[in-house]
């Protein structure tokens, strides 16, 4: 640790004293910290749950298993768990050329305030004999601290091995990850403040080594850092009800209650810099009961001259038989939160919020004065072995651990298929992968998702969100859309919109074969099945000849153009070459015309010929290479109840994503069907949709489908059986509108009841401050977590459905001579209007 230059003050009798000369730390070894009064101190870094997203049971579970962890650590060690809350900005990390939307989002994100979060566990043992210190009696106040013994190998042994046991109960329940602390870790370097350091001068997470004196007369100062050091100190001042949960009353309905840890409103949702300690200390439980049982005699004796004595008597009584009955292993505990801010006119409204936190948990709020300083030095990694002991209750383990902090803050993926949303609390950006580190995990075993949100949930951003960030990534992305909700998209993006007007109608051409590509069986099969669905109706089977001669047909039109390469592959040349030179070879093959009637053939697909009704549909001379095309929008609006132009549409639509599905070997692919999947399974596509959700996991593939009615996700056997059976993830918006008959949803979607909870608490209490829509994504089951979908003012424009809106984009689009131009301009005068009216 650096402290060549940091001095510390605690009275007038001592004045910048340098701090080595105060440090209760002998010395780090073998990755402990050795005190020097004997202790041994071993300090982990404590990976805990996300806030928000446990259930009641499992906090009772966390709360058992952290009960079964500190058993088994032996008497007289201590535990201590020390959270360290400081407040943070959001900045950008540089990861090279970002795109124009990303690059946005991070100018609206840029400064965002946030509470961050470390937690690290220490376990300390103090040697045999040791004298326990109390407010008179501690290494503050003496100027030279001698060990009373050195370090015994074989009880260094036992203890690690309890250590061991202890982390290996925390680390196997799921709940916590914990990784010891090396040396360096411990202590510091040039590069990086260590824990020891981390405490001294409130430096948090990750800090650099900045050296600060440090106060305690009278208050505690480190440096320019103001304090207030709160306690729960006193049976008192503790709240008559403790447990492993409390409701949230702001997420909680009529019909569900919303579950944080009891020690909540003073950890991640207390807003302030605050470190909160935690300590149990583990005594001789034999000895503690004979003393207990020696101070109920005493009061047995004086409760004839005080109420206050009897009073004290049946309370020890009470706790002596709660012990013994219960098996209940008694403790000491003692809970403290170090608040701080740098602007000392601050200081009033800092205590009122404090105050108000700890009246949350029904605990008087104890504003500590004399004893401050002791009991902040006490709290020095290592050096809880000279904590105060009259500043300690006497309680059991089960209770002791409900004053544990059981959260931290959401944690952003590393994962290179991750995307921006936003931390619940604040609004954080954070990275978050719901497609391949689910997989890698367990969690899911596919990659299809199902997404449900009303009209006004912001669904229509959300998924613009996801397909823009997984565009991106690289991924190749085929859209069924009805509503237009891409086509802002589509443009920034520069994709291919298909969609059907009346001075421009909607064309492909599944006859071209673009440069290198090959005519596969694949690519025949589709052409097949269109030929026969153009020819056959709905009803209507076709012979085993018939599908013999058309499959002929097409191999011998491709021969054809093989050997007359100035002929335009299309419907029209192949329509030419089916009547005039096919017949010929029906001919030579004798066949007859009720195996196939050529005729007849002609005659019903001759309206896709070239002067016919529909002799712009397959006949495209533009839009041909769709297999490299990234960003396709397939726009049905027009043309969904079509009887002729539908079906065709929806085959192109499957010709072109099973290709892209079978054809692009180790590239993501992403099928999303908007509220078209209604009328597609209405076309005869059921069987289709069947076989893409059950086969694109295989091909690195994701199927999406997007629909806003719970009735028709409830009457719908195709949603039932072949969408959501296969949809691993789960996303759900704003359902509040439901919640009467929510139940009906929770069973078709196979959700829990921690999973209710969470979908009924989305937008329950958004900050009305900013524009945000919150969206709950549940991966195979087994995690659930509800975030914020929050965009910048360029995001906003790139993805809104609003008609009014996307005619000014359009506008601005077209009067600045592109998309992004376009939207770059609307949004700076949109941002300079704001601040017009801010001013």
């Amino acid at each position: 640790m650096q402290s060549s230059n940091v001095f510390y003050s605690a009275g007038s009798g001592r004045k910048g004293i340098p701090i080595e000369k105060m440090l209760p730390i002998s010395k780090l070894e073998h990755d402990a910290i050795l005190s020097m009064q004997g202790d041994i101190t071993f300090a982990y870094q404590a990976i805990l749950p996300e806030i928000f997203s446990l259930s009641d049971k499992e906090y009772e579970e966390f709360h058992q298993i952290l009960i079964k962890a500190i058993k088994v650590l032996p008497k007289h060690s201590i535990f201590h768990k020390q959270d360290f809350f400081s407040e943070r900005s959001f900045q950008p990390k540089d990861q090279g050329r970002k795109s124009f939307l990303n690059q946005s989002s991070d100018r609206f994100f840029l400064g965002r305030k946030y509470l961050d979060h470390s937690c690290t566990i220490m376990l300390t043992k103090q040697p045999a004999g040791r004298r326990l210190s109390s407010s008179s009696f501690s290494n503050i106040l003496r100027s030279s601290i001698v060990p009373r013994q050195g370090i015994d190998q074989i009880l260094l042994d036992d203890f690690s091995d309890k250590a061991g046991q202890f982390c290996r109960i925390l680390t196997d329940s799921g709940f916590v990850q914990l990784r010891r602390l090396g040396n360096d870790e411990l202590s510091g370097s040039k590069e990086k403040a260590g824990i020891l350091e981390k405490y001294c001068f409130l430096q948090g997470q990750d800090g650099l080594p900045v050296l600060q004196d440090i106060h305690l007369n009278q208050e505690i100062r480190v440096g320019d850092k103001n304090c207030l050091l709160y306690t729960l100190a006193d049976a008192e001042d503790l709240p008559g009800f403790c447990g492993s949960r409390v409701n949230y009353d702001k997420y909680s309905t009529d019909k569900t209650r919303f579950s944080t840890g009891f020690a909540s409103s003073i950890g991640l949702l207390l807003p302030c810099n605050h470190i909160m300690n935690q300590y149990i200390f583990i005594q001789d439980a034999a000895k503690t009961m004979k003393t207990l049982e020696s101070k109920r005699l005493r009061l047995q004796s004086l409760s004839a001259y005080s109420r206050e004595n009897s009073i004290a008597r049946d309370a020890t009584h009470d706790f002596l038989n709660e012990a013994i009955s219960g098996q209940r292993l008694p403790v000491k505990a003692h809970v403290n939160l170090l608040v701080w801010t740098e602007d000392k006119a601050s200081l009033p409204e800092l205590k009122t919020l404090v105050s108000s936190a700890l009246v949350q948990m029904d605990a008087s709020p104890k504003l500590e004065t004399d004893g401050a300083a002791q009991i902040f030095w006490s709290g020095l990694p290592g050096n809880e072995a000279d904590f105060p002991m009259n500043d300690t209750f006497d309680t059991f383990l089960e209770q002791a651990t409900c004053f544990l902090n059981l959260e931290s803050g959401y944690r952003s993926s590393k994962s290179p298929s991750a995307f921006r949303l936003g931390e619940r609390l604040n609004g954080r950006p954070v990275q978050v992968d719901i497609s391949d580190e689910p997989v890698k995990l367990g969690l899911i075993s596919n990659r299809n998702k199902f997404i449900l949100g009303p009209s006004g949930s912001g669904k229509s951003f959300f998924t613009n969100h996801m397909v823009r960030s997984y565009y991106e990534m690289g991924t190749h992305i085929v859209l069924v859309d009805v509503g237009h909700s891409y086509k802002g998209l589509c443009d920034l993006v520069g994709g291919y919109y298909f969609t059907y007007e009346e001075k421009k109608p909607i064309c492909f051409n599944p006859f071209f074969l673009s440069e290198g590509d090959v005519l596969d069986t694949e690519k025949k099969e589709s052409i097949k099945t269109l030929l026969l669905a153009l020819w056959k109706k709905d009803d209507e089977l076709y012979s085993r000849s018939e599908y013999v001669a058309v499959s002929d047909a097409v191999t011998l039109f491709f021969e054809f153009l093989a050997l007359n390469p100035d002929v335009f592959p299309c419907f029209n040349s192949f329509y030419a070459f089916v009547r005039d030179g096919y017949s010929a070879r029906l001919l030579e093959r004798q066949v007859k015309e009720k195996e196939f009637d050529l005729a007849n053939f002609l005659y019903v697909l001759n309206p896709y010929f070239q002067g016919g009704e529909f002799d712009y549909l397959l006949n495209s001379r533009e839009n041909l290479n769709l297999l490299k095309e990234r960003f396709i929008v397939f726009e049905l609006d027009n043309v969904k109840d079509h009887p002729v132009l539908f079906p065709v549409v929806t085959l192109i639509i499957m010709e072109v994503f099973i290709s892209k599905m079978r054809k692009l070997k180790g590239v993501r692919k992403m099928i999303l069907i908007e509220e078209a999947w209604k009328a597609i399974a209405k076309e005869g596509m059921a069987q289709y949709i069947k076989y893409l959700f059950k086969t694109v996991r295989k091909f690195f593939g994701e199927a999406i489908v997007v629909t806003q009615e719970v009735e028709d996700i409830i009457s719908s056997p195709i949603v039932k059986q072949a969408i959501i059976n296969n949809s691993d993830c789960k996303i759900l918006l704003d359902q509040s509108k439901y919640q009467n008959k929510f139940e009906q949803i929770q069973e078709l979607l196979g959700l829990t009841e921690k999973e209710k909870a969470q979908i009924l608490s989305i937008n329950k209490a958004n900050d009305p401050r900013l524009n945000y829509r919150e969206v709950f994504i549940s991966l195979g089951g087994q995690k659930s977590k509800v975030f914020r979908t929050e965009v910048s003012t360029e995001e906003y424009f790139a993805y809104t459905t609003e008609e009014t809106e996307k005619i000014k984009v359009m506008r601005y689009a077209l009067e600045q001579g592109s998309m992004e131009k376009g939207i770059a301009r609307l949004a700076a005068e949109i941002r300079k209007e704001k601040a017009g009216l801010a001013g």
